[in-house]
Order: C-alpha cells, then structure tokens, then sequence
C-alpha cells in the first residue's frame, strides 16, 4: 500500500477592518514611522476594535473563508485544531467553539499553544490523524489576538503585534503531494526571554500579588532575533539534507512573520533570492500563530501544483522547526 501524505487542499484567511498604522503609534509611543519601518518591515496592523469579538470569531471567519473557496460541507470535517497563544477563555478550548460557530457537528477539537510555532506544530499534528487513515478532513487554524496582550505604552513590543487568523484543509494525498517531512525542536531553557508571565499557575492576574503589567508580552528582542534566526535557518537546513534537496530546488520559503530582519537574515543565511520568500509583515504584523497561513492566504494564487515549500517558524519558549511540503492544486480561476 502507498504511503497516506497529508496534503493541503484549501486555505482561508481573515483579518480585522481596523487598521493601526505607524502615524496612529507615534501619538501613542515616542516612535516614528521610519523608526518602525526601518527596524522591523511593517507598516501597519490589523486590530479588533469592536467589543466582543475574540479569537474563536477570527478563526471562525478564516474556516468559512476556507469552506465557501472548497465548497465542503462543514459537516464533513473530522477534526480541527486551532493553534493559539490567547483563547477565548482558559476553558473551554477555542477549536470546539469555532466548530460550533461553523457548524460543524460530526468533528472534535483542541487547542495547541506553541507560541509564535504554533501552527507549525498543529499542520504536523493534524499530518498524523490523515497519515494513520483514521480521518480524511482535518482543519488547522492559526488564531490570535495579540491586542490583547499588547503594552500600548511599550514601543518595542506594541509595533510588532496584530490580530488575524488563517486556516487549512488537510486531505489525503492521492498523488505524492503534501506534507515531505518536518523537524520540529524546543528548548525551554529560553522561557525568560520571550513569555507572557501572567495568567498560569505561577503568576495569577488574581490576588493581592497580582502585577497588572504581568499581562503583557515581553521579549528580550536582541537574544530572540538571534536565537530565531540561528533555529530556523538550521531546521530548513537539516530537511534540505535529509530531503536530498538543494536550496535552488524550493520554489518558496514560507517564514514566520516575526521581523523583516529575520526575514532578511534567514534569506540571506540560506543564499536564496528574496522573491521567492513569502512576506507580508508590511501590512499585518506579527499575528503569531497566524502568520503562516495568512502568507499562504495571500499568496495562493502564485502557487502552482508540484511547487516545493519550506516553512519554519520560531516562538517564545522556545519552539521552532521547519517543514517541507509540495503544494497539491493549481491556482483557482
């Protein structure tokens, strides 16, 4: 019997209206736009504004993208896990919400949390599930509001974040496309340089010891950038090998939206052509674990069937990895 691969067969996206430039940070924070721009690629941010709407609605809204480009009946889908650093609420699980929102009643769901690599770990995850033959139809969503974890009076972590949310189908491959191979790594030894300290069992938001500011996300931005850099361009490197690929053989690298100086690092680590690097931190920022499919929402249309990508990613933690991939259909007419 030939090996089940799983394969990514459709994509959703979906991205708040509201928009928070550069010019609408620098009446907040003392920064600038050309200091924005010149240190980290982006130009502005989407950001929930209206009351009420949480991650489950971000993701929701990606899935129903998803489903209406495919046609599939929601309630065709088996199981749907949602990466996320911020829930709804600490219980219950936002993946079981969205399918309730969807109306996907034949499905079960759970959440994974592996920072800014999380939709990384979750396409890997949901691999398995399709690669056993126990399901056919498996949704993988990157959700997150990270306005919500935001310092807006901290200028070197409020310019970074944005909200949105991207999703995927996996299937069954019939032809050898898919999922190749992936290396995912973790080190928790850089858990001080990169956290959201509030809100666990250690740091309770609740309490006469509780520190409003606990709330917030912190990085130590120079240790991170380097450690991000280093991780990813190794994972990449160590598929390549093990793959028995040249770099000059991948149509595109799918980076995590972390930086456009990762961005850049990683590119030229690699010495691969710049175009063929999704990017579009410009105009959505850091979404965290929505960055990966928001790039292939944006860039669907440039893929072609057979194209090799190579993602990777690096998040608090730490977690990083990469993986491999060959994408399954020709662009939509």
């Amino acid at each position: 019997m030939d090996k089940i691969i799983a394969s990514i067969t459709a994509v959703g996206g979906y991205v708040p209206d509201g928009i928070l430039s550069n010019e609408d940070l620098s009446k907040m924070v003392d920064t600038s736009d050309e200091w924005i721009t010149s240190r980290t690629g982006i130009k502005e941010r989407r950001i929930i504004k209206e009351p009420g709407i949480g991650t489950s609605d971000l993701g929701a809204r990606a899935v129903l993208d998803l489903i209406a480009k495919k046609g599939l009946d929601p309630s065709e889908i088996e199981l749907l896990i949602c990466a996320t650093i911020k829930g709804d609420m600490p219980v219950p699980d936002t993946a079981n919400t969205i399918l309730d929102k969807i109306g996907a009643k034949n499905a079960f769901g759970f959440d994974l949390n592996a920072a800014c690599s999380g939709f990384l770990f979750a396409m890997s995850t949901g691999a398995q599930f399709i690669e056993s033959g126990r399901y056919k139809k498996v949704v993988i969503v990157g959700s997150d509001v990270m306005s919500s974890v935001v310092d807006y009076t901290d200028r070197t972590t409020c310019i970074l974040f944005g909200d949105g949310a991207g999703a995927i189908l996996l299937e069954p491959s019939v032809d050898g496309t898919g999922l190749q191979d992936f290396t995912l790594k973790g080190d928790g030894g850089g858990r001080n340089l990169l956290y959201i300290k509030g809100g666990g069992t250690l740091h309770p938001l609740t309490g006469p010891n509780a520190i409003e500011k606990d709330k917030y996300i912190y990085q130590d931005g120079k240790s991170v950038f380097k450690y991000a850099v280093t991780g990813m361009s190794k994972a990449i490197e160590e598929l390549l090998v093990r793959n028995h690929l040249s770099k000059d053989e991948l149509n595109w690298i799918v980076p995590h939206q972390a930086n456009k100086r990762i961005i850049n690092s990683i590119g030229e680590f690699l010495d691969f052509p710049m175009e063929r690097v999704m990017t579009n931190i410009y105009k959505y920022g850091n979404t965290t674990a929505a960055t990966l499919p928001l790039c292939l929402w944006d860039y669907e249309s440039q893929l072609k069937k057979g194209d090799k990508l190579m993602f990777t990613a690096f998040g608090g933690g730490f977690t990083w990895g990469a993986a491999y991939l060959t994408w399954s259909y020709d662009p939509k007419n």
